[in-house]
């Protein structure tokens, strides 16, 4: 007769906690490379909030992104440094660090390869890139943090590929209003007036079923979908608004999000994409933050993507 315990270490999936440990030890031994002030019961994250610019590798990405910042305060338009932007493991830095050096070098096409493989067009002509891209009107969110995804490729015309990253993260943010209290997760699909948000005058559940997400088992399952993972299905109808296409950005070690064992493919990935429309499916693609790393690595052209692999605990071997 085994013991729970004794049967955990069987389980056949691997355990995100795991993976968790490693990332914080990788970040505390890069900052302690650095001689960066840290916390001290937790020297993955730094000091302060004040020394974010710490947390991304090139000095003249930092720059970059604190003149952005200044740029959209000038417009009056939000450009959101997250509450922990500082942490070692923040996916938000993580970006700046990956995407912020092929910006500045005008590299983007670096990385048309991996997207190209899975399905998502370049845009023509000019390209250009944005980190922290909104629109208020998309959702009618004329009050708070409207929504915002954390990276876009334009081009002359369409289509904007738009990529939101997940890190070390256990899944997609919830929707606050059930975090609070104040919803009971009841399925607002058959009618919208179930949702506070719709009351406020948010078209999510409009445009959900624009799309024909309402076609589908999000319709008939008793509980809202969005309560748990709000922020996917509204950064997806975000892209297809906009008339572009979603790109995820993962690591493949987190099995939060994918996760392979005897049973095939498990995590969050597949299962939000089961509620995706199949004539959607075209307009949404997966990919990994070591494809990105390798594409990149193939130029020949950034060597900073070295300190990058130390940064978050790869090994060379990335492929």
């Amino acid at each position: 007769m085994t013991t729970s315990r004794e049967r955990a270490g069987t389980w056949p999936y691997p355990r995100h906690a795991r993976f968790e440990k490693a990332l914080r030890a990788a970040a505390a031994t890069w900052f302690q490379a650095q001689e960066f002030p840290v916390n001290e019961r937790t020297p993955y994250i730094l000091a302060a909030w004040k020394d974010w610019t710490k947390n991304i590798i090139l000095p003249e990405v930092a720059q970059y992104i604190r003149d952005e910042r200044e740029a959209h305060k000038s417009q009056g338009k939000p450009f959101p440094l997250h509450r922990f932007i500082h942490h070692g493991l923040s996916s938000q830095a993580m970006m700046f660090n990956l995407m912020g050096p092929l910006v500045l070098r005008d590299d983007l096409v670096a990385i048309e390869g991996v997207l190209a493989k899975s399905g998502i067009p370049w845009p023509e002509g000019a390209v250009t890139a944005s980190f922290e891209y909104d629109d208020r009107e998309v959702f009618k969110e004329d009050t708070g943090q409207p929504t915002s995804l954390d990276f876009v490729i334009e081009g002359d015309d369409m289509p904007r590929i738009f990529m939101e990253s997940k890190l070390v993260e256990r899944g997609f943010g919830g929707c606050s209003v059930f975090e609070k209290g104040d919803c009971d997760a009841r399925n607002p699909a058959r009618d919208f007036s179930l949702c506070y948000l719709h009351h406020l005058g948010r078209t999510y559940w409009e445009l959900l079923e624009k799309h024909g997400f309402l076609c589908g088992p999000m319709f008939k399952d008793s509980t809202c979908t969005l309560s748990n993972q709000y922020q996917f299905f509204r950064e997806v109808l975000f892209a297809l608004e906009k008339g572009g296409y979603f790109v995820l950005v993962t690591d493949e070690r987190n099995p939060a999000f994918h996760a392979h064992g005897p049973e095939g493919e498990r995590g969050l990935v597949p299962l939000l994409l089961s509620f995706v429309p199949q004539s959607l499916r075209d307009r949404l693609a997966d990919i990994s933050m070591q494809q990105l790393i390798n594409a990149i690595k193939d130029t020949g052209r950034h060597s900073w993507i070295q300190q990058f692999e130390q940064k978050y605990g790869l090994t060379e071997a990335t492929r």
